[in-house]
């Protein structure tokens, strides 16, 4: 089976465009923030960055619903911010074939995407901490960098494309 994980930072569009790509290829989505725990979820929605520490049993829980939908049967879509290698490394470890889909776009315009967008607990403010966070992704890594500029069914477009997938329909 196949998972693919659609990553970046906050206001890159992963929820939509993940959304898509899995209506598209008819993939089970799923959306990182609904794994983390409480405690979590209160240190971002108070401007607090998320440690490694922090981090660990979150991507374990997303690795490894991963490998219960891969034992199922089941191909995924799924987002995750995946910022750095390591987290990349555990959700790698998952069963199946994990590749990524790099949402990357230009800081002012992530920016402004956080500040029109309401009901989420990431504040603007963390902004710069992710963008200091995240490395790209590396040579060895399966997967795929897409500009975020263009309408969002582009974007779906140009991942499909640049993954080798077809649409389910």
């Amino acid at each position: 089976m196949q998972h693919l994980v659609v990553m970046g930072v906050s206001g890159s569009g992963k929820t939509t465009v993940a959304l898509l790509l899995a209506e598209r290829l008819g993939w089970t989505f799923a959306e990182a923030d609904d794994f983390h725990p409480e405690a979590n979820v209160a240190l971002m929605a108070a401007g607090t960055p998320l440690t490694d520490e922090d981090r660990a049993p979150w991507l374990a829980s997303i690795a490894q619903w991963v490998s219960q939908r891969d034992a199922e049967g089941v191909s995924t879509v799924l987002t995750c911010s995946a910022l750095r290698r390591r987290y990349r490394d555990v959700l790698r470890s998952a069963a199946g074939d994990v590749r990524f889909v790099h949402l990357a776009g230009d800081p002012e315009l992530l920016a402004a995407r956080i500040a029109a967008r309401t009901g989420h607990f990431m504040p603007p403010s963390l902004l710069p901490s992710q963008l200091a966070t995240l490395e790209p992704l590396e040579d060895d890594e399966d997967g795929v960098v897409v500009p975020i500029g263009p309408p969002p069914a582009q974007v779906v477009d140009e991942a499909l494309r640049s993954l080798g997938l077809a649409a389910a329909h």
